[in-house]
């Protein structure tokens, strides 16, 4: 059964085949080292005809990133819109804060949650009593049935 390549990938086979012969013969290569050989060969060459990846876009936020976190809100980096809280609005985007801080080089501990707005919702949880440890369950005592006599 023959297989039947395009010339485009016969020529690379041919092309990949004659440089490693020839590095082959000039240089001693183990069997083992051979197949990676031919392969970072055929992907050299494969890469040689293919097109150039675009360039990169330098990314420009929306606000100065110093000035992007206030007391009151956060304002985003892609569209400079102001919010108390990023996280919701970052999905509109398909980014987790995560990838949201690794594509903007922000630091780990970049606020997804404006700062007044943190505090205000750490008063109202411990208002409600919230983030306190569980008062101990009061101990009861164990009443001992009377022994029927016999």
């Amino acid at each position: 059964m023959e297989i039947k390549l395009p010339e485009r990938n016969v020529d690379l086979v041919n092309l990949t085949a004659q440089i490693v012969a020839s590095y082959a013969a000039s240089n001693s290569v183990t069997q083992s080292d051979l197949t990676g050989l031919i392969a970072s060969v055929h992907l050299s060459l494969t890469k040689i005809g293919a097109e150039p990846e675009p360039p990169v876009e330098a990314l420009i936020p929306a606000v100065p990133i110093k000035k992007s976190i206030t007391a009151d809100f956060l304002i985003c980096l892609e569209d400079g819109r102001k919010f108390k809280t990023l996280k919701r609005h970052l999905a509109k985007f398909g980014l987790t804060p995560e990838e949201y801080r690794a594509k903007w080089n922000l630091p780990a501990d970049y606020p997804m949650v404006a700062p007044n707005y943190a505090e205000s919702r750490s008063q109202l949880a411990k208002s409600m009593g919230l983030g306190r440890k569980a008062a101990p369950a009061p101990i009861i005592a164990k009443r001992s049935r009377a022994k029927a006599s016999a």
